[in-house]
């Protein structure tokens, strides 16, 4: 055994355990230790005997009375069933069951599921499982496909036991995509906690209780989720075997909300897997900060850190990387162009401009001097950039100025400058209550644009049309129906201001091909993880974010993994003949021209100016653009100065990282099984341990009405997807990935995106009912013989040790022979192939007596009980190689915080916080080694024909 595992709270049963509890017989599920040691360890379980069958439970060891069943005192039975279907169904689901043990690094289910294999989406699963506990940042570039590798992840995990409890937080209009696309790709239902779902989950369940104790696995938004006030005390009484928290670049900034909550949930999980496309800032100590989440000992120093002090945590590729455009294929093509729709300014645009040149960005210049107070003296271009926009954007931005404008108690300007400004206000105003929309050259060229693209009432064509103000959004949804020869609903908007529901339903229609939208315009709300290429490669930039990362993200929405079309990008440029005017060709048509050059170099265009911060790329070229720089010396002048400031940015997060090329793919684990596929065994689970359902079936599918005990599993999905296809009066599966490809095409080509007959992964719901139905079918302590061609009898054993987590370090599948004069013990599943186990077997049905069998049973269980002690060795040589690496990295982490100390108090306390958190991830490091006595289960017994 591991060194110290007698001095540990040892785990007394293993996955698949059979125990007696209240005089009912229970299977293990899992088995940790609980919150509080009084209460020991928490098992929870489901009911195996009659009448507690199928039942869920949890139970505490130091409450309750659990028994572990003794293996030498199995008892052996008959099989009568054909082919012995029962029997192999039996072992089948024990190995289904069964976790891969911790030493297993490979993958077991990269194949398994309803998307391309792709090499590239299995590198963040693999990084993941290197380390003891999977924790990493996946920040790929837009459009690779991040939710598809956090599903892969995630699924490795769920077949590793180390997923049972699973918690998904994203932004509030992602929430059914991710939710859709872990369902449909991987068959991982998750519990949507939108507004709607947790007025549904109020009703459900009683009041004061835990609803994410209620769902085992949920998504649901950060921002629902930030009020700890309301939720924090649910939130600190969980622990979760995964959290996935999507776009995790708004976590960074530490003290909100959103960090707090980051920082609750990273300590309430095993797992901890961070997505963004932009996880930084550009500030090395925020950025630590990010990365402290998932390993508190990773960074020292966080002013002084490089690529390697966090190559186990991070991993990002861009779309330029040989891995991933050797996999590309036709499922990501080229993107197209950007092009600049130049439009000229109208007369009374002119003088606006006119008006903005020689009044608000003039400065200093100005006769009778600035127009704002110096403290305002960005103000000018906010202006400027909502006049860029619309003339309805400048009038709100002019209008919620003026009510803004400090007066004192008599009514009076505070001061002169105010009185100034005011003044110029008003003046402004009457200049743009003088646009009218004939006026606007912006929206006659978005008309020509769009007309020029196809889009039209009957036409299939579609586009998205973006901009940065609400206003112009409002003002484009209400006028562009009419001068397209559209009806109001074929434009549909969206913006921050509409509810997570409206937000998500928009989006959702926008991807079925029946939809009868044809224009999307849309804020930068959609610009960040939302998937918009399904029916859609069009986009037009009404206006442009004053922001390289923000066009990147704008059109990434629909340049991604997964566009049939080659992707086309428009920009209206108002262009002005005023004479110094700062009109789009100034700003806006240059930071397209550096996003697009910098895209198909680079595969990214963050890298540009090294700020990786929207906002902070914006304040940077307006605080230069007052300098009298232009936008490229600005973008030049940044890039240079960052790498002069912060140059660990270009070892860390330029570029490709985690993935050396010409690494060869990830490593498959060897998974035994008795059947050839999950389809055998489902079809043979349903015939013979579900006979009461009535299933039509052919080829592609399987149609049956769903028992009560199913239909309950499949009610984490959505309720008006359960209704609206009538689910759970009808369930259709198929296994066939072509077909169910097709059902998933078809109905985004309808009145939903989620497809009628879903694919049958491992991880399906009924995949898993008709595990526990197979297993809740062998009784108590009860081992099935099976006559087959061996010469003596082969017992099949299974052994298992655990951590002190509950999860497997060591799991054996033993073939005892030679009993009981010279026991032998070689793998279970090759005895089983010799011996002919398997389809196309014949019982004749012949029980025969049983009694010498069963006086071989304890001499088996003995047997396989010291091959397993030797066997641990080997494991635990393994685990102690594993557990090296970390040790390592916290010893040089300790070292390196520890330099420079003073003894002054601030000193002694950033000490003790080192010591504090060395000791924590020893205490999660022994935790991992084996500890505890072996469980063994006599599974089968093989004999001879006679």
């Amino acid at each position: 055994m591991t060194e110290g595992a007698g001095t540990t709270q040892t785990s007394p049963f293993a996955p698949g355990a059979r125990v007696e509890v209240r005089d009912a017989e229970w299977m293990v599920r899992t088995c940790t230790p609980a919150a509080s040691a009084v209460d020991g360890h928490m098992v929870r379980a489901v009911g195996v005997s009659e009448f507690v069958r199928g039942e869920d439970a949890v139970f505490f060891t130091g409450i309750e009375d659990v028994t572990a069943l003794d293996p030498e005192r199995t008892r052996l039975v008959h099989d009568d069933s054909s082919g012995y279907a029962r029997s192999r169904l039996y072992l089948e689901s024990v190995l289904r069951r069964t976790p891969l043990p911790q030493s297993e690094r490979r993958l077991a289910m990269p194949d398994k599921f309803l998307l391309k294999d792709l090499v590239y989406q299995r590198r963040p699963a693999e990084l993941a499982l290197r380390e003891l506990r999977p924790r990493v940042l996946i920040a790929d570039v837009v459009g690779l496909g991040k939710t598809l590798e956090i599903g892969l992840i995630l699924a490795e995990l769920i077949r590793r036991g180390r997923g049972e409890r699973i918690l998904v937080v994203t932004p509030q209009q992602v929430l059914e995509q991710f939710q859709q696309e872990l369902w449909t790709r991987f068959a991982i239902p998750l519990v949507r906690l939108d507004s709607v779902g947790l007025e549904r989950v109020q009703r459900d369940i009683p009041a004061g209780r835990n609803p994410f104790l209620y769902f085992k696995r949920a998504i649901i938004s950060v921002d629902t989720l930030k009020n700890q006030g309301k939720y924090g005390q649910h939130l600190r009484s969980m622990h979760w075997d995964a959290v996935v928290i999507d776009e995790s670049h708004n976590l960074i900034n530490e003290g909100n909300l959103r960090n707090q909550l980051a920082r609750l949930l990273a300590a309430q999980t095993d797992a901890l897997l961070l997505a963004s496309a932009t996880p930084h800032n550009g500030n090395s100590e925020s950025f630590a900060e990010l990365i402290r989440l998932l390993d508190p000992a990773a960074i020292a120093d966080p002013k002084n850190y490089s690529a390697k002090d966090i190559e186990h945590l991070y991993i990002r590729r861009t779309k330029v990387h040989p891995e991933v455009r050797a996999e590309m294929g036709d499922d990501w093509p080229e993107r197209g162009p950007s092009v600049s729709v130049r439009v000229p300014a109208t007369p009374a645009e002119e003088k606006v401009f006119t008006e903005l040149t020689r009044v608000w960005l003039a400065g200093e210049e100005r006769e009778g001097g600035a127009v704002v107070r110096k403290e305002r003296r960005l103000f000018p271009y906010t202006l400027l950039k909502a006049f860029l926009s619309s003339h309805v954007a400048l009038a709100a931005t002019v209008e919620n100025r003026i009510k803004t404008i400090t007066y004192t108690g008599t009514g009076a300007f505070k001061d002169g400058e105010d009185e100034r400004e005011h003044k110029a206000l008003l003046d402004l105003r009457d200049l743009a209550a003088g646009i009218g929309d004939a006026d606007s050259a912006k929206f006659k060229g978005l008309v020509d644009q769009l007309q020029e693209i196809g889009v039209k009432a009957k036409s299939p064509t579609r586009a998205v049309v973006f901009s940065e103000s609400v206003p112009t959004l409002e003002w484009l949804n209400k006028t562009l129906p009419d001068k397209l020869g559209l009806q109001p609903e074929q434009v549909a908007l969206m913006h921050g201001g509409l509810s997570d529901t409206e937000q998500q339903r928009i989006i959702s229609d926008f991807a079925l091909e029946t939809s009868k939208v044809r224009v999307l315009v849309t804020g930068d709300v959609a610009s960040e993880g939302v998937n918009l290429h399904r029916q859609c490669h069009h986009i037009v930039h009404y206006d442009l974010p004053w922001s390289l990362i923000r066009i990147e993200q704008r059109n990434g929405r629909i340049d991604r993994f997964g566009q049939k079309h080659r992707p086309q990008f428009r920009a209206l440029v108002l262009t002005s003949t005023v004479e110094g005017a700062k009109d789009d060709t100034s700003v806006a048509e240059r930071l397209l021209d550096r996003e697009e050059k910098a895209h198909r170099a680079m595969g990214t265009a963050e890298t540009v100016t090294g700020l990786f911060s929207a906002k902070k790329e914006e304040d940077r070229l307006i605080q230069d653009l007052l300098k009298g720089r232009t936008v490229d010396e600005s973008l030049d002048a940044t890039h240079q100065q960052q790498d002069e400031d912060t140059g660990w940015a270009g070892d860390v997060l330029f570029g490709d990282v985690g993935v050396p090329e010409g690494e060869a793919a990830p490593e498959r684990a060897p998974e035994p099984q008795l059947f050839d596929s999950t389809e055998e065994f489902v079809r043979a689970a349903l015939s013979t341990v579900a006979g009461e359902v009535s299933v039509d079936e052919d080829e592609r599918i399987l149609a049956f009405e769903p028992p009560r005990d199913l239909a309950h599993r499949l009610s984490a999905l959505p309720v008006d997807y359960l209704r609206g296809l009538k689910v759970k009066e009808r369930l259709r599966v198929t296994f066939d990935r072509e077909h169910a490809q097709k059902r998933l095409d078809e109905a985004r080509a309808t009145k939903t995106t989620w497809p009628d007959t879903s694919y049958v992964s491992d991880l399906h719901p009924l995949v898993e009912w008709l595990v526990d139905k197979v297993q809740v079918q062998t009784h108590r302590n009860e081992a099935p013989v099976i006559r087959a061609d061996v010469d003596t009898p082969v017992f099949l054993v299974q052994g298992t040790y655990s951590n002190e987590l509950g999860q497997p370090t060591v799991v054996e599948w033993m073939a005892v022979t030679g009993l009981p004069d010279e026991p032998r013990v070689e793998d279970m599943f090759e005895a089983a192939r010799r011996a002919g186990v398997g389809t196309g077997m014949v019982n004749t049905g012949q029980p025969g007596d049983l009694s010498e069998l069963q006086e071989l049973v304890p001499a088996a269980v003995r047997a396989a009980r010291a091959h397993l002690e030797e066997r641990s060795a080997e494991y635990d040589v393994r685990i102690t190689e594993d557990l090296a690496r970390p040790q390592q990295r916290l010893e040089q982490w300790q070292q390196l915080s520890l330099q420079g100390l003073g003894e002054d108090p601030r000193g002694q306390r950033k000490k003790e916080r080192v010591h504090d958190t060395y000791a924590e991830q020893q205490r999660l490091m022994r935790r991992m080694s084996t500890a505890g006595e072996p469980l063994l289960r006599v599974l089968a017994v093989v004999k001879g024909e006679n």
